[in-house]
């Protein structure tokens, strides 16, 4: 079970739900990076709610990381945690689990 310590969390974890066979979605973002000025988590766009196709009910959006890195349909929890090894395949993301090399390595 990853160390859970949200007052000197170095991570950021976003949840999005299930969507079929895959059981959910989760990404990793380092505190700093949720501390950078182009980082922002959405729940409106031009004065509306974010539609459903843009990611409701919230979307974080980091204009700094490649789009993959662009979380949607955050639902189901936002957790602060000092590792994340543990968590899912260890590699800091559903995408980097299953498609890619690990956490921010250099494909």
């Amino acid at each position: 079970m990853p160390q859970r310590c949200a007052a000197q969390a170095r991570y950021a974890v976003f949840h999005s739900p299930a969507d079929g066979a895959s059981g959910g979605r989760y990404d990793v973002q380092s505190a700093p990076n949720m501390h950078h000025e182009l980082t922002i988590l959405t729940h409106e766009m031009n004065g509306a709610p974010v539609s459903v196709l843009q990611g409701a009910p919230l979307r974080l959006r980091c204009e700094n990381e490649l789009d993959f890195k662009m979380v949607k349909w955050i639902a189901a929890a936002i957790e602060f945690m000092n590792d994340f090894a543990d968590l899912g395949a260890g590699q800091g993301g559903s995408n980097e689990d299953h498609e890619f090399y690990g956490y921010r390595t250099p494909i």
